[in-house]
């Protein structure tokens, strides 16, 4: 599998998520099976760059390549100058985002909108594509099938893309009027893939083995990009290449495994956020790790008085070393529900 000159590991990706996909979650879940990662979106707006939340976006240290930054923009040429200066900080591959659905992105006409007004849409592809292939950066274009069932336009968004030089495209099986809501549809990312000769890669609703092999087997698409279902399971990339590989399942995670990983991430996470922050936003992650597991509901309500690293850290460490006394092999009903308050997969 390749993007443009960059080979990846594997066909396994994970999907940028608002909130989500930071360094410290995108260095897991390559750790455990994603052959390539996405960081959150990262705005092109150059008044925001030295902001706390942009630059945080833009850390890429110790970051396993191939480091890829998806950047949202409303003009061509700011979209462009973004693009720059993402890879001078590090990124090896750019990602447009014209697929996130979220009301104040697409309220100022980024994002998904971008899906309503194809000559924009196409300056900024453009633009993008001038900035990064004097570097020999490829470019990437992730959107949805279209804005509403109306007008599905992916297909056509697709050969504009390739014709500007774009290396590869994604598509979420939904349009921007559905959000998260009702199910992925997958007949629009086949016509997409036959559409076009790059690499096409299929998004939306793959959140088991057997739905990743059914999703490839109806697009024929390259690849599989996996969101939500990675929230308290990344491991669910290895899940999938073992599935694909052999037909079969493997066991589930050693619970003192996953209490290992959980701990690794919190201290890669607190190096980003600091004390205050850091404790804050690991909650989420905290709470889609012990969703489903037996006193997981009880725990998380504990974990929400923590307030300090070190507290957080024992909890998490105790809470699973208990577990593994009466499941030695993490249960299966865990990780995190669709939950479309928690995120937003771009």
């Amino acid at each position: 599998m390749r993007i443009g000159h960059v080979t990846l590991a594997n066909r396994l990706f994970a999907a940028p998520m608002a909130g989500v996909t930071d360094r410290p979650f995108r260095q897991l879940v390559k750790k455990l099976g994603a052959g390539y990662a996405v960081s959150e979106m990262v705005t092109s707006r150059r008044d925001l760059w030295a902001s706390l939340k942009t630059s945080r976006r833009a850390d890429h240290a110790g970051e396993a390549a191939p480091i890829a930054v998806q950047i949202a923009g409303t003009e061509a040429a700011m979209t462009g100058e973004a693009a720059a200066y993402n890879i001078d900080r590090g990124a090896q591959i750019i990602d447009i985002n014209m697929g996130c659905p979220a009301k104040k992105v697409c309220s100022k006409w980024a994002g998904s909108a971008l899906m309503q007004d194809e000559p924009l849409a196409t300056q900024i592809i453009e633009a993008v594509v001038a900035a990064c292939a004097p570097r020999r950066v490829p470019v990437t274009l992730k959107m949805r099938t279209g804005w509403c069932a109306s007008e599905r336009n992916a297909v056509r968004l697709a050969r504009i893309a390739e014709s500007a030089g774009v290396a590869m495209v994604t598509v979420h099986g939904r349009t921007r009027e559905q959000g998260y809501k009702g199910e992925a549809e997958y007949d629009t990312i086949a016509a997409v893939k036959a559409a076009v000769a790059i690499p096409v890669v299929a998004n939306g609703d793959i959140d088991s083995p057997e739905k990743a092999r059914a999703v490839l087997q109806a697009t024929g698409a390259d690849a599989i990009m996996i969101g939500r279902a990675a929230q308290g399971r990344p491991w669910i990339f290895g899940d999938v290449a073992h599935y694909l590989e052999h037909g079969t399942h493997r066991a589930a995670p050693a619970t003192r495994q996953v209490r290992a990983w959980l701990l690794e991430h919190l201290h890669d996470h607190y190096g980003l956020y600091g004390e205050h922050s850091g404790v804050r936003s690991a909650r989420k992650h905290i709470g889609w790790a012990v969703r489903g597991l037996p006193g997981g509901e009880a725990f998380r309500a504990r974990m929400n008085l923590i307030e300090t690293c070190e507290e957080q850290v024992r909890a998490v460490g105790d809470f699973f070393e208990a577990l593994a006394v009466d499941h030695p092999r993490l249960p299966a009903t865990s990780g995190a529900a669709h939950d479309d308050t928690l995120e937003h997969n771009p």
